[in-house]
């Protein structure tokens, strides 16, 4: 099973125009979203990050219903987060 998380672009990278940096749950992670380069992404935005890559925009409503039920897993979406700590590469 595939997961994608809600991220918020905090940051583009100056050096590429294909990597922004993502705020997912308090952590912040460099991605890829050169397969969004129609959709004109901002800061603020938010995208569904799968791999390192921003998959989609969605809507801020859109994302914070996805986090909720993610919360909602428990100890399987804290373990998820833990493991996004640890690989933090901002």
């Amino acid at each position: 099973m595939c997961l994608g998380i809600p991220g918020e672009l905090v940051a583009a990278d100056p050096d590429n125009a294909d990597l922004a940096v993502v705020d997912v749950a308090g952590v912040r992670r460099r991605i890829n979203v050169g397969l969004l380069v129609e959709e004109d992404l901002k800061v603020g935005d938010w995208v569904l990050v799968h791999v390192g890559f921003a998959l989609s925009r969605i809507s801020e409503s859109e994302a914070q219903a996805v986090l909720d039920y993610l919360e909602g897993l428990g100890q399987a979406y804290d373990d998820e987060l833990d493991a996004l700590r640890r690989s933090d590469i901002t």
